[in-house]
């Protein structure tokens, strides 16, 4: 059973949120690629704020649906999620052969990336067994808040399991990336001069 005093849930919760924080698709990739342009590590942690808000985005569009009885088709989202992620991409290679640079993406591309990548894999599907029984009045009515908060506050520890893993990635990440990136604007500055 899912409670406050019970501990093991919660550290499944967080531990998820840690393992999604590894994966390169959760935007850690991106932050360090953005990172390794600026002059300051704070930029990382500023980039990680645009993750959480694509990550809530796509939490609250799955929360709305529910909360609204729409159906959700899997393979559905997936494939307008798809293709939402090959416009970005012809977006971008268009832009790089119009001869603009090819840095990596600004906050608003990297909320949108998060936004994709979260409704692809699923994110805010947690919170379909919490939020079911609401929708089908269930739940006696003083249950209902306290069912609203388990899974609200369940949500919180998976980010915030999820964006430190990404912080740090992307902090180690930026530090690799730092090192070549003047070594690949010199050599870009030498091949445009030949």
């Amino acid at each position: 059973m899912f409670t406050l005093t019970s501990l093991w849930p919660w550290l499944a919760v967080a531990g998820a949120g840690a393992l999604h924080g590894l994966n390169p698709a959760t935007g850690w990739a991106l932050v360090a690629a953005l990172g390794a342009q600026a002059p300051s590590r704070a930029s990382v942690l500023r980039a990680l704020l645009p993750v959480a808000l694509g990550h809530l985005a796509s939490v609250a569009l799955v929360a709305g649906a529910v909360m609204l009885q729409l159906s959700l088709d899997r393979l559905g989202i997936q494939l307008l999620v798809g293709a939402g992620i090959a416009v970005l991409l012809v977006c971008h290679l268009s832009r790089c052969r119009a001869g603009h640079d090819a840095t990596p993406t600004g906050h608003l591309g990297l909320a949108l990336w998060s936004f994709l990548m979260a409704t692809g894999h699923g994110a805010g599907l947690m919170l379909v067994p919490a939020l079911m029984p609401l929708c089908t009045g269930d739940v006696p009515a003083p249950s209902v808040s306290a069912t609203a908060t388990l899974a609200l506050l369940a949500l919180a520890v998976h980010m915030a399991a999820m964006l430190m893993v990404t912080g740090i990635m992307a902090t180690v990440g930026r530090g690799a990336l730092g090192a070549t990136v003047p070594l690949l604007r010199r050599l870009r500055r030498s091949a445009a001069q030949s």
